[in-house]
């Protein structure tokens, strides 16, 4: 009677990133040996490797192959994230985060503003401070990376970046959503979504990764991805009204970001801790900020700030209205 040896070998296919490779093994080639072979051929750790095959996924305990569950013919997915690439996220989540405590002393920092208010020009002081989201019913109360996914550290930081941005923070206050929890879609398991909202705010996915898993989607556009889910804890459908409350929450967004960009300011019925600090200046050719790189056709140097200031605001929503439609297509709330 035969029985599995060293000479016994199975033949079956791993592919990462879209790249498959044949492999021949021994049936008692154990999983520590293998993956140690997959190290070497792709340079993802074994700990940050993840085999997935009809719905398995291994682990590395110190077993067999065939113990493990491979068989002749098997074609197995690998996910993972490369030594290099750690390095790399290491460098700039290092770089963010030393940007970002800068950015927050300036802002404590930042000197009393007077404004007018009223009439006779009475002036009143008003002082900004970084927002404390813990306070406020109004906030994602927990964040929640998908573990079986590559670098689950990286993915939290990309999650609680989006939870602290302060032109999130105040539309949140200001239209008073609460979400229970924030996290993160999966893009091989929903590769036509884009976000979900569930039940009205108890829970809010986004896809934050790139379809190859290596690394992570412009931080801008989740975030406006985000606004669109945020505006489905009123309207389920995307009806106009849905439209008029996600047009809006992105236009009080880049308002805010647009008074940032001028200094310390006080929006109308705001909240006195409405400064908003980009989260990295990392992204600063790549973020768009209202009336600060931009100059509309047509303007003349005649025309006063405000004027400026709407035509930007207007021709911004118009190209946001377009990214709209297109987004709705990949957004799951509305759907069914």
């Amino acid at each position: 009677m035969d029985t599995p040896s060293s000479s016994k070998t199975m033949s079956f296919t791993v592919t990462y990133r879209g790249v498959t490779h044949s492999f021949s093994q021994p049936f008692d080639c154990t999983l520590v040996e293998f993956q140690t072979q997959l190290e070497e051929l792709f340079g993802v750790p074994p700990s940050l490797q993840k085999l997935l095959y009809k719905g398995k996924k291994t682990t590395s305990d110190d077993i067999t192959i065939a113990q493990a569950g491979f068989k002749n013919g098997v074609k197995i997915q690998m996910l993972g994230t490369t030594t290099q690439e750690l390095d790399g996220m290491k460098l700039v989540e290092d770089e963010q985060r030393r940007r970002e405590r800068i950015l927050r002393e300036r802002a404590l920092k930042t000197p009393v503003k007077l404004r007018s208010t009223g009439t006779g020009g009475r002036m009143i002081s008003t002082l900004s401070s970084p927002a404390t989201p813990a306070s406020s019913p109004y906030r994602f109360h927990e964040i929640k990376p998908l573990e079986h996914l590559p670098n689950p550290s990286a993915a939290r930081e990309f999650l609680r970046r989006l939870s602290d941005d302060l032109a999130i923070q105040h539309v949140m206050r200001k239209h008073e959503f609460s979400v229970g929890e924030l996290t993160e879609l999966a893009p091989h398991e929903n590769p036509e979504l884009l976000g979900l909202n569930v039940n009205k705010g108890q829970q809010i996915k986004l896809r934050i990764r790139t379809d190859r898993y290596d690394g992570f989607r412009l931080y801008k556009d989740v975030r406006r991805v985000l606004c669109h889910e945020l505006a489905h804890n009123i309207w389920g459908d995307h009806d106009n009204n849905f439209k008029e409350l996600n047009s809006k929450l992105n236009r009080e967004v880049g308002e805010f970001e647009h008074s940032a960009a001028e200094g310390t300011h006080t929006l109308s019925g705001s909240f006195p801790d409405d400064i908003y600090m980009p989260p990295s200046e990392v992204e600063a050719d790549t973020q768009f900020v209202l009336g600060k790189d931009s100059q509309p056709s047509g303007s003349t140097m005649d025309e006063s700030m405000e004027e400026r200031r709407r035509k930007v605001l207007e021709a911004t929503m118009n190209r946001l209205r377009k990214e709209e439609e297109e987004l709705e297509h990949c957004c799951g709330t509305g759907q069914g």
